[in-house]
């Protein structure tokens, strides 16, 4: 004989312990249904489209420009050494040599698309899949799409126009607009970021009541990274794109030091409607500078309990070989087709995100 939810619920209730029991019942047949359902996308077919169709007009775009699509490994030898960033990395049991060697999830194409320029490829561009070891939320998934791009005989201004191009004709967007970094902070929190001491920084973290532990620890640009996405990001882009450009020096990576000012480097971000969608650099060419950039990010990694990571010597090598003067940007495709769809979550625009790959 067949007892129905609703005849089970009035008997169960009849007690405590009854109601307890109904509980953990609910969720049984809860998590099962999940666990039934777990199999199914995250999107719906309109977005499949808008994901295809997305693709084309980038690919329609760069072909207008003449710059060549390129394909480069997902696994490398060498890796990112930036603190902030972690990649997957996996052992590999049958290389040349005939040892064990660690290789390295790509979190982004720059060094392998790098090496390309260095071999006089011209301007390229890459669609493709990058890694971070991070969690997942409304922004991120460990695995997400990346759009890459690099300009022959472009500067960071330059760049920006293209990319502002690509917004437009991708989002349909107003024209963007800019600032510099210094600008930003004396705007939003009337500081000048490359010159107020840890003391005013602390005083305005405690005046934004940005609330986190001993903060009297963190970095100099760890503050200043704090304060600017607590209180800067939600005042920038809403209504069309914001290039905040000219970071400071510290904060380079692989950009180049401004020759107007050392102060900063000639790198840019881009927001828009809450979402940091590019991150673009006049390209340091120096192989020199970047080793030491390299051994500085792994010095901070050892001064806070984190691993070092190898330094990817191809890339090196490629540098000192010469790299043509040239700009470079990473778009995220997956924030990008969010924006276009009006998708609230990153699952929304990607078939499987890693709770259910």
């Amino acid at each position: 004989m067949r007892i129905g939810i609703k005849r089970i619920s009035r008997i169960l209730f009849t007690c405590k312990a009854g109601a307890l029991v109904y509980r953990f019942f609910v969720l049984a047949i809860l998590l099962r249904f999940e666990y039934m359902q777990s199999w199914q996308p995250t999107t719906t077919h309109e977005a499949r489209v808008a994901r295809a169709e997305l693709l084309r007009t980038i690919r329609e775009f760069f072909y207008a420009r003449n710059v060549l699509e390129v394909d480069t490994p997902l696994l490398s030898n060498g890796t990112v050494t930036d603190e902030h960033l972690d990649a997957f990395d996996t052992q590999f049991n049958f290389a040349s040599s005939g040892k064990p060697t660690t290789l390295y999830l790509q979190t982004s194409p720059e060094y392998a698309m790098k090496r390309l320029l260095c071999a006089d490829s011209g301007s390229i561009y890459q669609v493709c899949k990058a890694f971070r070891h991070e969690g997942e939320g409304r922004w991120h998934n460990p695995e997400f799409t990346m759009l890459e791009w690099y300009r022959l005989d472009f500067d960071h201004f330059a760049l920006m126009d293209e990319v502002d191009a690509l917004l437009q004709e991708t989002l349909n967007t107003a024209s963007a607009d800019k600032m510099t970094y210094q600008q930003a902070f004396q705007t939003y929190l009337n500081i000048d970021p490359l010159s107020a001491d840890n003391d005013v920084l602390l005083k305005a973290m405690e005046e934004q009541n940005i609330d986190i532990h001993a903060p009297q620890n963190l970095s100099y640009d760890s503050k200043l990274q704090l304060l600017f996405s607590y209180v800067i990001e939600p005042k920038i882009g809403n209504e069309k794109p914001c290039f905040i450009y000219d970071f400071p020096a510290s904060q380079a990576a692989l950009a180049k030091l401004s020759p107007v000012d050392e102060r900063v480097a000639e790198r840019f971000e881009v927001y828009y409607q809450g979402a940091e969608l590019a991150n673009g650099f006049h390209e340091l060419s120096a192989a020199k500078e970047q080793r030491l950039r390299f051994e500085t990010d792994n010095r901070k990694r050892e001064e806070h309990g984190l691993p070092t990571k190898p330094i990817d010597e191809n890339f090196l090598s490629a540098l000192d070989a010469g790299l043509p003067p040239c700009a470079g940007v990473a778009l995220g495709i997956d924030r990008l087709l969010m924006l276009k769809t009006n998708a609230k979550h990153i699952q929304g625009v990607i078939n499987f995100t890693v709770s259910r790959a």
